[in-house]
């Protein structure tokens, strides 16, 4: 099977349910009858392409199950209102929440899909009356959507992007306060966790996770254990997609993926974090 995967570029990512969730998560399914450390996150977490992401190398290392809760395109929203999950997480001995973009969340001026966050639905009122310039009905996407509202008006956009921040970290606050204190978050990004303006990022409306400032992470640190700021060695990223498992066509997405070497180097940044929380409970 190893072999076949290799050959045309396909990872069998054992699709499993937990409890009455209603997601389908990354397997095998892991028993949650004895200790175990759930994750919480996006597409990386999920590790799409990555035979063994994050989750799995902690697992082997930690010598304890991981339970992954990524979900690919997913935002907080698919987590907060997700009860089996928060109350599977808030029964871990420790959950790692990965640090997911303000982007994929509904908020004041537009809604996302409930499970495929970055899913463009509506776009509100409020929002079509300060861009009324321009047809919502042309966007599926969140981040298309985003990227031709800052080309029509960079004051306007700013409006936009307080909005979204403003409805992260309620967001977050919500999330984080039905899992309870036994909390990591994760930054794991090529991006340095900063208070460098957005518009001022090499990769702007690329980059990942999108309009998240160190100053909006702050904010939560009351509320958990920890920050981890995984970012990748400059020699991890150059591996760029070494080591994944795409089909041809799919290639190019996963040149925007952080690559094997990444989540390696995430997991060796997780691993004493986590090991130096849980000797302190």
């Amino acid at each position: 099977m190893k072999q076949e995967r290799i050959e045309f570029g396909e990872l069998s990512y054992a699709p499993c349910r937990y409890g009455a969730s209603r997601m389908l998560f990354r397997g095998p399914r892991r028993r949650l009858d004895r200790p175990y450390i759930a994750f919480v996150g996006g597409t990386e977490t999920y590790g799409k392409f990555i035979e063994k992401p994050f989750p799995v190398l902690v697992e082997k290392a930690m010598r304890q199950t991981c339970v992954n809760f990524g979900c690919v395109n997913g935002g907080i929203d698919v987590f907060v209102n997700d009860r089996a999950v928060m109350e599977i997480c808030r029964e871990a001995d420790m959950t790692v929440v990965q640090i997911m973009g303000a982007n994929h969340l509904s908020n004041r001026f537009y809604s996302v899909h409930p499970r495929r966050n970055d899913r463009f639905l509506k776009a509100s009122t409020v929002l079509q009356a300060i861009y009324q310039d321009v047809d919502f009905s042309d966007f599926s996407f969140t981040r298309h959507m985003l990227g031709e509202l800052h080309a029509k008006s960079l004051e306007r956009f700013d409006t936009v992007v307080h909005e979204l921040r403003e409805a992260w970290v309620a967001r977050m606050r919500n999330l984080l306060g039905q899992i309870g204190p036994r909390v990591m978050l994760l930054w794991f990004s090529e991006e340095e966790l900063s208070d460098a303006p957005w518009s001022e990022r090499e990769n702007q409306l690329q980059a990942d996770p999108l309009f998240i400032t160190a100053s909006m992470v702050d904010e939560l640190r009351p509320m958990v254990k920890g920050v981890i700021e995984a970012n990748p060695s400059e020699a991890s990223l150059a591996r760029g997609t070494e080591g994944m498992f795409f089909p041809p066509t799919q290639e190019s997405a996963a040149s925007e993926m952080l690559g094997t070497a990444c989540h390696v180097d995430a997991s060796a940044m997780i691993v004493p974090a986590l090991r130096e929380q849980l000797y302190a409970i």
